[in-house]
């Protein structure tokens, strides 16, 4: 392909270009990238898992990645959004795509796209899509960005749907119940292929759409599960049909390198999708083991070696917060725990801190940038309103917050660092500037 000289030679041009083009704005629907993507005919001969639900995404799709590229698969994922690089987004057999690719990719979208406007998100899965449909992939695996039915990523059909949960997020953009929300998110799932759903207590819009179309919908609890002890875990599923088949177990499994409890609920949704997929993408318990044993998702309850302890999560609706309070009970004591929070206007930020008041001595908040970055002084009027009796104070960013709280903070205490991606983001790059002095 020859450059165009009057587009951008650099990621950072490309990105700088986008946002200023289309911003970071939300603009759910199909009928634009789709023009788009058939004048692109990017087609790939791949496997492709899509991944989406409202939390636990992320996680999925690191799990498949780890136990695919165990098993000796080429894969590719797409992921969003990234912490410090946007090259995290697009992945080639565990690295990050370099600029170059990703540059080629935003120009092959160009090229085509004539005059139909498409969003900054929609510009990039098809730029993702570009790249990984020209690499010989095995398997490409997909993370909806936002609900499953009108997002991008929903333009490519998938082999097999995972939505890991269904709870109360995006609620301006997919409806404000979980019927509503389901019905959204089950948009991911195809006609004959299998659906699975890691959330025990679906929502029936969910159930009724995959029946509606015939996808083959397995749910936690009712079609497979997990069980363990401390030491190790097993993964059961009953065959089909249930009335002559019997009960399939895998058992000795060790638990999985990313922390949670709920990352079980996470880990036997995957391992089914690839039982479910095994004729066409055979995969040995083995490989599992050594997927799950190795996988890392950084901000997802990510615990930092040194003392204080430092926790990073991503967590930004109150069902992760939930998740988040219960992986910190059981992390044992800690005299103080030091919260340093930023989020975005159109979160449930009273919920949030609900679910974790009773976990926080003290609240060091941030403002966030960008319009829907909520400021540090609001925020500390809805923890307050929210019921937290806790210390309070207010920083211009979350790397100062959480500065504050390294110096504040006792050797044997906690910091927990959660809200947003670009709480964690912003903490992260700067935890590692500081290593680089």
């Amino acid at each position: 392909m020859v450059a165009d000289p009057g587009l951008p030679a650099s990621l950072e041009g490309w990105l700088a270009l986008l946002e200023q083009r289309h911003g970071q704005r939300i603009e759910l629907g199909l009928e634009r990238v789709r023009k788009v993507q058939q004048a692109m005919a990017a087609g790939s001969e791949a496997l492709v898992i899509t991944v989406g639900g409202t939390n636990g995404k992320g996680s999925c799709c690191a799990m498949l990645e780890g136990i695919l590229l165990a098993a000796g698969y080429r894969v590719g994922c797409y992921t969003s959004p990234h912490l410090l690089r946007y090259n995290e987004r697009v992945r080639i057999d565990g690295r990050d795509v370099d600029d170059e690719r990703l540059v080629q990719g935003f120009a092959a979208v160009e090229a085509v796209r004539g005059d139909t406007p498409l969003t900054y998100f929609e510009h990039g899965t098809l730029a993702a899509w570009s790249v990984l449909a020209g690499e010989g992939l095995d398997v490409i695996v997909l993370e909806v960005g936002l609900g499953g039915r009108l997002d991008a990523v929903n333009l490519f059909d998938s082999d097999c749907a995972i939505v890991t949960s269904v709870a109360m997020d995006h609620m301006e953009f997919l409806g404000d119940s979980r019927e509503a929300i389901g019905y959204e998110k089950a948009g991911i799932f195809r006609t004959g292929c299998p659906a699975v759903c890691g959330d025990p207590q679906p929502p029936a819009t969910l159930v009724d759409h995959a029946a509606a179309i015939g996808a083959e919908l397995w749910i936690s609890g009712r079609d497979f599960g997990f069980g363990g002890d401390r030491q190790q875990w097993g993964y059961w599923r009953y065959e089909r049909p249930r009335a002559q088949g019997g009960l399939v177990k895998r058992g000795g499994l060790a638990y999985p390198a990313l922390r949670g409890a709920n990352q079980l609920l996470n880990a036997s949704a995957v391992i089914t999708a690839l039982e479910l997929l095994r004729a066409r993408l055979p995969v040995s318990m083995q490989h599992v083991r050594q997927g799950l044993m190795l996988v890392e998702v950084p901000g997802r309850f990510q615990v930092l070696p040194g003392r204080p302890a430092v926790v990073l999560d991503v967590a930004h609706n109150p069902q992760a917060a939930g998740v988040l309070a219960e992986n910190l009970g059981s992390m044992g004591f800690f005299p103080e725990t030091w919260a340093v929070l930023g989020m975005l206007v159109d979160k449930d930020v009273e919920g949030v801190v609900e679910r974790l008041a009773g976990r926080v001595d003290h609240w060091l908040l941030a403002d966030l940038p960008g319009a829907r970055g909520l400021s540090a002084q609001d925020l500390a009027t809805r923890v307050r309103a929210a019921g937290s009796a806790g210390d309070i104070r207010c920083y211009e960013q979350p790397a100062a917050a959480f500065a504050a709280a390294q110096d504040a903070a006792a050797e044997g205490d906690r910091i927990v660092v959660f809200g947003s991606f670009l709480t964690v983001a912003d903490v992260l790059a700067a935890i590692k500037a500081a290593r680089q002095r």
